[in-house]
């Protein structure tokens, strides 16, 4: 098994999530998030004052799959979020060690 984090700008969210649908990910955690990157923020002006954004507003995904699905959520992902401009994101797999369905005791894969 497979924990895929991801990060996305906001307004690709609905993308991504149709693009996941579409390939048969049944479930996803999202997470309002702000952070910074090679991005290191910007300046916005603001009623006339010139301030300093050094978060910047993201998606976080966290999405459990199977290791045979991971490869093809990180490629759904990235086609859906790219928009070839900076700070379109990263994403991160990483191995679950167990997994479990509170509601009804299944493990592992079976809980996904």
């Amino acid at each position: 098994m497979k924990l895929i984090i991801a990060t996305i700008k906001p307004f690709k969210l609905e993308e991504v999530r149709e693009a996941l649908t579409d390939i048969g990910v049944r479930g996803m955690m999202v997470t309002e998030i702000k952070g910074f990157g090679s991005q290191s923020g910007h300046t916005e002006i603001y009623r006339g004052a010139e301030y300093a954004v050094n978060f910047v507003p993201k998606i976080k995904l966290e999405i459990a799959v199977s290791a045979a699905m991971a490869d093809q959520v990180v490629e759904a992902i990235t086609k859906a979020a790219r928009t070839g401009k900076i700070g379109d994101g990263k994403i991160f797999v990483l191995d679950i060690q167990q997994a479990m369905r509170v509601r009804t005791g299944e493990t592992n894969d079976d809980a996904l």
